[in-house]
């Protein structure tokens, strides 16, 4: 497909090239001729010189305007007996569609000036034969199967160009569908079981006499109803625009410090710092920023358990450079006290890398003595966001 297009532009554009040369090049032609081709008369004056010019430009415009080019042909075979005039006028008339109605009285026409110019009866049925030849019967044929030609691409040009919007019509239609299904599977899966996941957290919160239980579980319905609100999101960004459904807004920094209180609850010693003068920053920027806090906040969760966390957002221009380090563990990770596995995909790294890198920034991530460090450098500037 990529090829096809890249051969239809090369050609489309050497049709364009040869659409702007030829009336030049006609001109050109038949002004040269006007002055070169032998005249009745074998006389060369300014007159005829000018005569000439005129042809040129007639026949430069003859796309466009063809009675001076006809007009000036006949003058020319009358005058000066050359018939390269009519030739360019012959071509002109056969190949523009309005006109061709009048090809035959424009034959009639010419094949009478051409005998009243060689005399009645003619003295050179080989001469006035071979006039005809050169200025109606040859031009009449290239121009009439130049014509065709042209209607034929118009059509095969309309075809294709019909074609290729039903074609993209087609896969908006099914990419539209396809959203819209996994919106439905979403909801009607994932959704449903962190809401009954949430409600029965809800009800064992009420009945647990232990307090820490209790606090743990409220902590695992907050969990919970953040799931449900990002589960949202991404819903609505699924949904097709013909059928918008309203949704939170997705996090930004303002909402950073709620998420690092949700961490400090679960038990992280979580310290923010930030560095440099707060600037304003684009909010898919903000969005990134967010959602590699997040990340690297699960990933600790699930990992390393209690630990000291740093977060850091370092503010400078044109750049905010986000940097979450934690230390070492002093307690089991919520993966190994779980009864089962937590779930994951292993893509969540993955996923932000692409993120950033969207963006036009960059991300790594590494171990250091003791800990692990992810890093996102996340450009900032108003160009960016539009991109």
């Amino acid at each position: 497909m990529g090829s096809t297009s890249l051969e239809r532009r090369v050609l489309g554009e050497a049709v364009r090239v040869v659409d702007r040369v030829a009336p030049w090049a006609v001109g050109l032609t038949v002004a040269a001729l006007s002055i070169l081709l032998p005249a009745a008369d074998q006389v060369f004056d300014p007159v005829r010189a000018l005569f000439a010019v005129a042809c040129g430009a007639a026949a430069w415009a003859g796309r466009g305007r063809r009675w001076p080019l006809i007009v000036l042909g006949a003058a020319a075979w009358l005058l000066f007996g050359q018939w390269h005039v009519f030739t360019a006028a012959t071509y002109y008339v056969v190949t523009a569609a309005p006109w061709r109605r009048f090809v035959p009285a424009y034959v009639a026409a010419v094949t009478v000036l051409v005998v009243a110019r060689h005399g009645l009866p003619p003295a050179d049925m080989g001469a006035v034969g071979a006039h005809l030849v050169w200025a109606l019967a040859l031009p009449l044929v290239v121009g009439l199967w130049v014509g065709a030609r042209r209607q034929v691409l118009a059509g095969l040009r309309e075809r294709a160009e019909r074609l290729e919007r039903e074609q993209a019509a087609r896969t908006e239609q099914a990419r539209a569908q396809e959203r819209t299904r996994i919106a439905r599977e979403m909801h009607d899966v994932v959704a449903h079981r962190v809401s009954l996941m949430v409600l029965h957290a809800g009800a064992l919160e009420v009945s647990v006499p232990d307090k820490r239980t209790a606090a743990e579980i409220a902590n695992i319905r907050a969990t919970g109803r953040e799931a449900l609100a990002n589960l949202r999101e991404v819903l609505g960004l699924l949904r097709t625009p013909e059928s918008p459904d309203g949704h939170a807004p997705p996090p930004t920094l303002a909402d950073l410090d709620r998420l690092l209180g949700q961490s400090r609850s679960a038990g992280l010693r979580v310290r923010r710092t930030d560095e440099g003068e707060p600037r304003p920053v684009p909010e898919a920027a903000q969005r990134a920023a967010y959602r590699v806090v997040q990340e690297a906040l699960t990933n600790v969760h699930k990992h390393v358990g209690e630990c000291d966390v740093d977060v850091v957002l370092r503010h400078s221009p044109g750049t905010l450079e986000v940097i979450v380090e934690n230390g070492p563990p002093t307690a089991e990770p919520l993966a190994r006290r779980a009864a089962e596995p937590l779930p994951g995909g292993g893509l969540g790294l993955v996923g932000l890398r692409e993120r950033v890198t969207l963006l036009g920034g960059h991300f790594r991530t590494g171990a250091k003595p003791g800990g692990f460090t992810v890093a996102a450098s996340i450009p900032t500037a108003p160009v960016r966001e539009t991109a």
